[in-house]
């Protein structure tokens, strides 16, 4: 009795987890990097036209992310937003730049090494050793497009590029000592310089 009594206690329970092709900073990097991108988006066409706003050429990832923020901006900047071609008075074909991330790592010491130890191209990894070192994440977004006029196809003019990026900064002392990884909490707009928030 003693011993089921134990294997009863001793049960555990496991969860399984997905890997995506992203990690959940990454994701938030080129989120806030489009949303920085839209800020202020303006047409060459009057306020209140409908404008129907055409993503077939629209290839990233997180693409639909980015052209939900891009519907959200004309929203706000006062165009009314048609559910098809045929309920349009203007059509945006908008095309991706770059919605993706950028890395840099700073070292002040020797950085990790991958070094040939034989002719077979057999390799053996050399750990950081470093004083200090900086790590810059960044989402960059980047996008424009056109207008025309959805029944002749008559050009209306063009949206200029629009750029955005959003930077995470993380710090390391003696390999130990970490600060700067930033977060982002519920409502917060913008986490804020690593400088000043950690």
């Amino acid at each position: 009795m003693l011993a089921l009594t134990g294997l009863t206690l001793a049960a555990c329970a496991s969860t399984s987890e997905t890997n995506p092709s992203r990690t959940a900073t990454e994701q938030l990097l080129v989120a806030r990097a489009a949303d920085r991108a839209v800020e202020g988006l303006t047409l060459p066409i009057p306020r209140g036209t409908r404008v129907f706003v055409d993503d077939a050429y629209f290839r990233a990832e997180n693409a639909p992310y980015a052209v939900s923020a891009i519907r959200a901006a004309l929203s706000e900047a006062g165009y009314s937003l048609a559910a098809s071609k045929q309920d349009a008075a203007a059509v945006l074909e908008l095309r991706a730049g770059a919605l993706s991330l950028e890395q840099m790592r700073r070292v002040f010491g020797l950085p990790e090494m991958r070094v040939p130890i034989n002719d077979n191209f057999n390799v053996v990894s050399l750990p950081e050793l470093s004083v200090y070192s900086r790590r810059d994440r960044v989402g960059v977004a980047e996008f424009s497009g056109f207008l025309y006029e959805p029944t002749t196809g008559a050009p209306l003019g063009a949206v200029m590029p629009m750029t955005g990026e959003f930077r995470i900064r993380s710090h390391k002392l003696l390999m130990i000592v970490a600060w700067g990884q930033q977060r982002v909490d519920p409502g917060e707009r913008d986490p804020g310089d690593s400088w000043r928030e950690f």
